[in-house]
């Protein structure tokens, strides 16, 4: 199991601290897992590391038959807790150890024609938990004792949750204006908070050049492969519940946390057989800050270049999205569709979901109101999923 180099091909161990590619590339996975059969489901364990058999995880010492050798002056991130400090959370397996319960998040019918996977119910009150529990394990496993990351919020969360139970020190960057209820949460973690002035992508600059100056490990959703693996037990988890994959998908589409996450899955689920077919998704991005919907709508290859808008979709409010490209060609590929949510029309949905007992935050009521102009527009809508991502507790501000 190996990283590939999306630009250049070149091939790095797992083991690497290194973000990125030498050439500027991002890295992919030279990961083939098992053909998807029920069977290797672990139906004893109540977490998404039911998945397990799935995922590329590994156990320490497995890791240090493959460790890469640092490079003279980096920084050492591969020290584990010595007998002074506090010992991590949890038990010896890396998995286990950071685990919080998360996933098996239920799926609840909203009407006839929308059903909603309810990944709020995570242990830090967002998807985004999947990511993290499944990236934060392969730090643990391969030594890592601090780790920075940029997020919006939720992200950046679960990461330090995450990095609390595995007793990993953790920095995140956020942007000026992310709620007070997301900052006090990773606060409350251990740990630190910096809040970058600016943009979502000038937060996510500041942020890298600490990882290239300082050589710190970059826990990052959108670089790091890691993360998009645990994302794909959402697919897992839609199949197991409802013994089928709905026509629909709606999905908010920032970086493409959850979008990647979810077409690995699929792709997988198509090759063992398990789905005739790959449902129709349907991206949805802020009116205020579209660069996919852009190129979607000009058949380009690359985002299109906006200027952000000030946008209540703040987990979507991504100007520059790293993997763009890659999000591109699977929206082409399979025929995917993009939309715009607008959003005059954020708080009418949220308000409507509150009504029927979902308090979601405001990026999830985004996902709803862009289904409900498309509905407008084109007619009844069968049989979709929309996922409710973050509770509405996180974003009043």
């Amino acid at each position: 199991m190996n990283f590939v180099c999306s630009r250049c091909g070149k091939k790095a161990a797992v083991t690497t601290r290194r973000a990125q590619c030498e050439c500027g590339g991002l890295w992919k996975f030279d990961f083939q897992p098992p053909r998807f059969d029920p069977d290797l489901i672990d139906r004893h364990e109540w977490s998404l590391f039911r998945y397990r058999a799935f995922l590329p995880l590994e156990e320490p010492e497995e890791m240090e038959e493959t460790k890469e050798p640092e490079e003279p002056g980096a920084a050492s991130n591969g020290r584990r807790a010595t007998s002074g400090e506090p010992a991590p959370c949890g038990a010896n397996s890396a998995w286990r150890a950071v685990s919080l319960g998360e996933g098996m998040t239920p799926v609840v019918r909203l009407d006839e024609d929308v059903l909603l996977k309810m990944d709020y119910f995570m242990p830090t009150l967002s998807f985004k938990d999947r990511g993290a529990a499944v990236l934060i394990a392969h730090c643990r496993a391969i030594g890592v004792d601090s780790v920075v990351q940029d997020s919006s919020g939720n992200a950046g969360n679960s990461i330090a949750a995450y990095c609390a139970r595995a007793g990993i020190k953790c920095e995140i960057f956020v942007p000026e204006g992310t709620s007070p209820a997301k900052t006090a949460m990773i606060r409350s973690h251990g740990a630190e908070v910096t809040i970058v002035p600016g943009s979502r992508d000038h937060c996510a600059d500041v942020c890298r050049a600490k990882v290239a100056q300082e050589g710190i490990y970059y826990a990052s959703h959108v670089y790091n492969p890691f993360f998009y693996e645990g994302t794909k037990t959402y697919i897992y988890e839609v199949w197991e519940q409802l013994g089928r994959i709905p026509a629909h998908l709606f999905v908010p589409l920032g970086n493409g946390t959850l979008f990647l996450g979810m077409v690995k899955a699929l792709e997988e689920l198509l090759a063992a057989d398990i789905i005739a077919k790959m449902p129709k998704i349907i991206a949805v991005q802020s009116e205020h800050c579209d660069p996919i919907a852009r190129a979607y709508e000009d058949g380009a290859p690359e985002p299109a270049h906006v200027t952000p808008l000030p946008t209540l979709a703040e987990g979507i409010a991504i100007g520059s999205p790293m993997r763009g490209k890659e999000i591109l060609e699977y929206i082409y590929k399979y025929n995917m569709k993009v939309i715009t949510a607008p959003e005059e029309r954020i708080l009418e949905a949220r308000a409507a979901l509150a009504g029927c007992g979902i308090y979601c935050e405001h990026t999830s009521a985004a996902t709803y109101a862009a289904y409900l102009a498309l509905r407008e527009k084109q007619g009844r809508i069968y049989d979709s999923l929309i996922p409710i991502c973050g509770a509405g507790l996180k974003s009043d501000h």
